[in-house]
């Protein structure tokens, strides 16, 4: 039986036939490895009460795997503060780095399913890059995604979410991400 090629994700495509040439003709590119590509996103979920009851770590991780299609990593306290009644080693959040297809996927899905369904949704801040061409959102709660159900869902928690790319500049990363069709505020 022969292999099937796995299809490549839609923003892949959009970024090899399109964006990348548009970005190029932009900034005037010399060589193909300088146009700015993502490298990587970080999901990234702190989760409230978690010190008064472990269990809430647990299903923030099982709406995480669901949200990015891939296991997340507990995140630990480093050192122990007593004002927050917090141990060391104890788990407070998770987060998931997620490359290659699985990555472009999400961002396809965020950009055309999540930000819409958000409440008074007008755009994303153009002003959230962080000089090094990065990006940084925070979402106020999970409900957004499709693959979260209404009803099984106990608290209403945020996640942040981090557009990683290889853009020097933040305007070169303006560019990457408004050719993936971002819908950045007026």
């Amino acid at each position: 039986m022969a292999k099937t090629k796995a299809s490549r994700p839609r923003l892949r495509d959009l970024y090899d036939s399109k964006v990348k040439a548009d970005l190029q003709k932009e900034f005037s590119f010399g060589n193909v490895m300088e146009i700015p590509k993502l490298d990587k996103i970080v999901l990234n979920m702190g989760v409230k009460g978690a010190v008064s009851d472990s269990k809430k770590v647990k299903k923030a991780v099982t709406e995480m795997a669901l949200i990015s299609g891939q296991a997340p990593v507990v995140t630990r306290a480093k050192k122990s503060i007593a004002a927050f009644k917090v141990r060391e080693d104890m788990p407070l959040g998770c987060k998931v780095t997620l490359r290659g297809a699985k990555m472009y996927e999400f961002l396809d899905r965020l950009i055309q399913i999540a930000l819409p369904r958000v409440r008074d949704f007008r755009g994303v801040k153009a002003t959230a890059f962080d000089g090094r061409g990065n990006y940084a959102l925070g979402l106020t709660e999970q409900l957004v995604f499709p693959e979260i159900s209404y009803d099984d869902v106990d608290d209403i928690r945020g996640m942040d979410i981090i557009i990683c790319t290889t853009a020097k500049t933040n305007d070169e990363a303006y560019a990457l991400l408004k050719g993936f069709n971002m819908p950045f505020a007026k």
